[in-house]
This record gives C-alpha cells, sequence and structure tokens, in this order.
C-alpha cells in the first residue's frame, strides 16, 4: 500500500471512528456510568424523591408547629379565663379554706349519703361548695369533663387568682380607709396611707375602730390595758370590733342592735364590690344611685363601648351575701390594724375564726325569729350597696297580677266572650 492510500486508509479510520462518536461514544460513555452504577435518569429520579419528601417532612414540621401553637394560645386563653373567674371565690365563697377542701366535703356527703351526722364544719364547706357552684354554675359540668392533670390546673389557676384578687383588695384598702378615717374623725395625728406600723392600737381613731364592743375605749385604763395586753384586756377574735357597730357605738344590753351596719364597712364593700367611688355615697338607707338599674342601662348605651366592670357586675352579684360581708370585715380590720402583711393571725387575734364567726350568724341563725332578723338584715345590705331595684325578686304570681298583665288577660276574655255570643 503506497503511502497515501495509508493515509487515506488513516482518514477513513478516524473519520469512521469519529462518525461513530455519536452512537460509540454514547455507548462508550454509558458503559462508564454502568460500571459507577450511577445513571443520569435514575440520578435525577432520586434527587427528585428526595427532595419531595423533604418538602412534605417540611410541611409536617409545620402543620405540627402550628397545632402546637394553637393548643398553646388555647390553653393560654383557658388559663386566662380561669383566672379571671377565681377572682370572686376569697371574696364570695370561701377566704380561708381551700377549693379541694369544698370538693372533697361534697364528695364526701355523695358517697356517704346515709350519714345525717355532720359538723358544723363540715356543714360550713359544704355552703362553700354550694357557693361555689353558684357563683360559677360551669365548675362541675366542666371539671367532670377533664382528664386529672387539666383539672388540676384549672383547680392552681383559679386557687392563683383567687389570692391575687385578695391581695389587690388589700392593697386598695389600705390607702382607701386611711382616707376615710382621716376624713370622717379629722385625727391629730393623721393616718398614714403607705405606712401601716402607725396604726393599730398606737393610733387613736384605729384604736377606737379595733375596740372590742364590750369595752369603753374612751376609759384610759382600758386604752391602756389594751395595748399592754393586760388581762381583762386581751384582743381576740371572740370580740367584734367597734367598727362592726352602726355610728361605732354598742348596746350592751342588745349586742345585735346596730351590728354590721358600720359606715366604714360599707364603705369597704362598696370599694370592693362596685367601685371606690361608689363608696363615698353611703348615707341613706338605699336612697342613693340604683346601681343595678344603672349598670342594665349602661349596657344597653354603651354596647358598643368597651367599658370596665366592677366585680358585681363580673360574678353577676345582685345581692349581698353573708360570706362577701365577712370577707370585707377582715380586710377593714387588716387595714386598720398594724399588721404590715396578710396572715390569719394577728397576736392573739384570729383572722380565720373571725371570718368563721360572722358567717355563722348569718348562716347558722339559732331560730325563726333570728332567720328573719339576719334576712332583714341583708335585705338592708342589698339596698344599701345596689340601690333599691328588686325587679329581679318578682314571683311569676306578683308580674301575673299586676295591671299590664291583668288587662291583657282581661281583654283576651272579652275578645272570647264576643266570639262566643250568638
Amino acid at each position: 500500500m503506497s503511502h497515501v492510500e495509508d493515509q487515506q486508509n488513516e482518514g477513513n479510520t478516524s473519520e469512521s471512528h469519529i462518525d461513530g462518536d455519536g452512537e460509540g461514544s454514547k455507548s462508550h460513555i454509558e458503559n462508564r456510568l454502568d460500571g459507577g452504577n450511577v445513571q443520569p435518569q435514575q440520578s435525577q429520579a432520586v434527587a427528585a424523591h428526595v427532595q419531595a419528601l423533604q418538602r412534605r417532612k417540611i410541611a409536617q414540621l409545620e402543620e405540627k408547629l402550628e397545632i402546637l401553637q394553637s393548643g398553646h394560645a388555647v390553653k393560654e386563653r383557658q388559663t386566662i379565663w380561669y383566672v379571671a373567674k377565681g377572682r370572686a371565690i376569697r371574696r364570695v365563697v370561701a377566704l380561708f379554706d381551700s377549693i379541694e377542701d369544698l370538693i372533697t366535703e361534697n364528695d364526701r356527703r355523695c358517697e356517704e349519703s346515709d350519714d345525717p351526722d355532720t359538723t358544723i364544719e363540715q356543714d360550713r364547706l359544704q355552703i362553700g361548695y354550694s357557693t361555689l357552684t353558684r357563683t360559677l354554675p360551669w365548675f362541675y359540668k366542666k371539671g367532670s369533663e377533664m382528664e386529672y392533670e387539666e383539672y388540676s390546673h384549672m383547680l392552681k389557676m383559679l386557687r392563683q387568682r383567687a389570692d391575687s384578687a385578695r391581695g389587690d383588695d388589700t392593697s386598695k384598702l389600705k390607702t382607701l380607709v386611711s382616707e376615710w378615717v382621716n376624713r370622717e374623725f379629722k385625727p391629730v395625728s393623721l393616718v398614714d396611707p403607705d405606712d401601716k406600723h402607725s396604726r393599730g392600737f398606737t393610733h387613736d381613731v384605729c384604736g377606737r375602730l379595733l375596740c372590742p364592743a364590750e369595752l369603753d375605749w374612751n376609759n384610759p385604763e382600758v386604752r391602756a390595758g389594751i395595748r399592754n395586753c393586760s388581762d381583762g384586756h386581751i384582743v381576740t377574735d371572740l370580740s367584734f370590733p367597734a367598727y362592726l357597730y352602726d355610728k361605732y357605738t354598742t348596746n350592751p344590753d342588745d349586742l345585735e342592735e346596730g351590728l354590721f351596719k358600720g359606715k366604714i364597712l360599707i364603705q369597704g364593700y362598696k370599694a370592693v364590690f362596685t367601685s371606690p367611688s361608689s363608696a363615698k355615697d353611703v348615707d341613706g338607707d338605699g336612697d342613693g344611685a340604683d346601681v343595678i338599674s344603672n349598670n342594665r342601662r349602661a349596657k344597653k348605651s354603651l354596647s358598643v363601648i368597651k367599658v370596665k366592670k366592677h366585680v358585681a357586675q363580673i360574678i353577676q352579684m345582685e345581692k349581698v351575701t353573708p360570706r362577701s360581708i365577712a370577707y370585707i370585715a377582715c380586710q377593714v380590720r387588716f387595714a386598720l390594724s398594724s399588721v404590715t402583711s396578710w396572715r390569719s393571725m394577728d397576736g392573739d387575734f384570729d383572722y380565720e375564726q373571725f371570718w368563721r364567726t360572722i358567717v355563722d350568724f348569718f348562716e347558722r341563725a339559732p331560730g325563726r325569729e333570728a332567720r328573719r332578723r339576719v334576712d332583714k338584715l341583708l335585705e338592708w345590705w342589698t339596698r344599701k350597696v345596689f340601690g333599691r331595684n328588686r325587679r329581679g325578686e318578682l314571683s311569676d304570681v306578683m308580674k301575673a297580677n299586676m295591671s299590664v298583665n291583668a288587662l291583657a288577660r282581661q281583654r283576651e276574655l272579652r275578645d272570647d266572650a264576643a266570639f262566643d255570643s250568638p
């Protein structure tokens, strides 16, 4: 073969190699990829699958996060709701007894329904439970539907807010009581709204208001005896303080006369349950503004505007109750005392027993006449605090006999008679 032919053949061989590169090279590359167990289409499919899987996982995580956040928000709203509802417990249910104690006594009675023998303390707890379920009508149903953990959480929230509300009232009355005492008695040594150390029996006016009903504060020997805690002058919860009485004076021959009608006691009640401003108007026998009626009118006329509600509105309270009076009696005494932090004992004075004594005065009247006097006193308190509105007390029979309804019946009877006549 000539040199030229060799070159041509070489060119043909190269051309043939180049011409076949589309197929040959592809086959060659595929063989190389197959040898490495990696194919382009399979690789792309795997990558797409991984991306899709990751997207699904992200979506699932986002969904779980949203559920957790939603659940947290619901739990937070529930906590706020329980916190708001719990504010009434110390004020109108039980100042010292725990919610758990009330529930335990009610459960005991359900389990031992055939046991008629109960103690005074057990009866007091049972009345407390009944008061709790009236004040928080949702309590029993909601509690019976909950798991134990959620139920315990609810009780904890209620208890915390109950104690918080008591603390708020203590702080509020600390200042207000000092203002009322200074305004009414104008003492030489004014009661300091920020300092409690100068109150109590060391202060002449506070001492007069805290003085046991059976003793005469105007007697120098009595004042000295109380301040020195000498025999015959020990101040305990077995004595009703003078501030509980009308005009802060007592009738030794009738210690029930004027009891629980003290002006500063009424001021304390209105300051907590209606408003501090309403406490300025306590004169007269319920002749002031009708709180209940005014609240209803305000609700209608200001339905679009947010108006801050007072305690009685929040808990839908339209009558003064025994336990709410006992609560305020303890709060006012604490405000008059020199004790700086809330506790159940002040020297020889037991606040817990004092609260129970007042509750029992109303709830355990010894006879029919005593019950009648207690009911009359509570009616007086309701007029004093809420005004003279008694519409809610009208029975269906009383409403039926009133002229508007009576006239409606008469008109119907006349129409029926006219229709039946020939």
